[in-house]
């Protein structure tokens, strides 16, 4: 049995999950997606260094403010593997996520401010939409829905 005060010895799936408050197929999602990292043994079972909890603590934040997980991806991808993320990272991150989550609040409170006039409007027969078609780029190839996402 793993004695709990020793900082060295590394953590089962199953004590990550219970202290990290995630189901254990959440944390080997994070690891399929390449948001953390285990070890394993000769009995090839996961184990993870302890700061693998930090590092999900940073995942749980940034999903909660709506951070796609491709963006905590790549972001985790800037720090070290093998030691929890620090203050100093963390300045780091949250400094950049800042700047896209305001990014991204302009234009939900620009959709929000415009989606008024689509009350009743009936788009997929309207030639022009403020919205799904802004300054009516599409109106010239006729009326009804151009396209189904802006991605």
């Amino acid at each position: 049995m793993l004695n709990t005060c020793d900082l060295q010895t590394p953590l089962t799936v199953g004590q990550v999950a219970a202290r990290s408050g995630l189901a254990v197929s959440t944390l080997h999602f994070y690891e399929s997606e390449g948001l953390i990292r285990s070890m394993r043994t000769a009995g090839n079972q996961r184990r993870y260094g302890r700061g693998v909890l930090r590092r999900v603590a940073v995942i749980k934040v940034a999903q909660r403010v709506g951070i796609p997980l491709a963006e905590i991806r790549d972001a985790l991808a800037t720090l070290p593997s093998d030691r929890a993320p620090t203050p100093a990272d963390w300045a780091r991150l949250s400094r950049h996520w800042r700047k896209s989550l305001e990014a991204r609040i302009t234009q939900l409170t620009e959709l929000r401010d415009q989606l008024t006039d689509c009350i009743g409007c009936g788009c997929l027969s309207m030639k022009s939409c403020p919205l799904r078609n802004p300054a009516d780029g599409l109106g010239a190839q006729g009326p009804g829905a151009r396209l189904l996402s802006q991605r």
